[in-house]
């Protein structure tokens, strides 16, 4: 079957571009709405000691590892802090003496040592959350002696579970 052109010219059909650039647009926000950014998990910086294990070192072993145990009452009131085997007791004054404490296990705030220390806090499961962001706040540093800057002791808190958690059974 043959097309047959009756004689008159054939009218150029032109594309619509209107409804084009709408598509291309719901597209484009599309895309940018369910995109997801993500960032990289597990990039570690680990540097490893060139030494075998096995070789005994001749420089005393610091302490990287500091040990807090925040004790409560029944009531959920703070009852005892413990820094290592030292009872500091409940008292007002009682963060300021963590404080202290944390000062004198890193030297030097700031140093290399105190970069690589850690603080494990341990706390009673019915302890009071007031208590344990005071304890934070008290290992983290302090304000300096102008009040302006804030001294950093130790960066690294981990949090041990928590003692006395009631079972699934009870």
């Amino acid at each position: 079957m043959k097309l047959r052109n009756s004689g008159r010219e054939a009218e150029k059909i032109e594309p619509q571009m209107a409804p084009m650039i709408d598509v291309v647009f719901q597209l484009l926000i599309f895309f940018m709405l369910t995109l997801n950014i993500v960032e990289p998990e597990g990039d570690f910086n680990v540097n490893m000691p060139i030494t075998n294990s096995s070789e005994a070192s001749d420089e005393p072993l610091l302490q990287t590892d500091i040990k807090v145990r925040l004790i409560a009452n029944e009531d959920g009131s703070l009852n005892n802090i413990r820094v290592g085997q030292n009872n500091l007791g409940n008292g007002p004054n009682v963060f300021a003496g963590l404080n202290n404490e944390i000062l004198l296990y890193i030297i030097k705030p700031g140093s290399a040592i105190s970069k690589d220390m850690e603080v494990e806090l341990e706390a009673d499961y019915n302890l009071h959350y007031e208590y344990t962001l005071k304890a934070v706040s008290a290992c983290t540093g302090r304000l300096d002696p102008s009040g302006k800057h804030i001294v950093r002791y130790i960066e690294k808190i981990k949090f041990a579970p928590p003692v006395g958690r009631p079972t699934e059974g009870s």
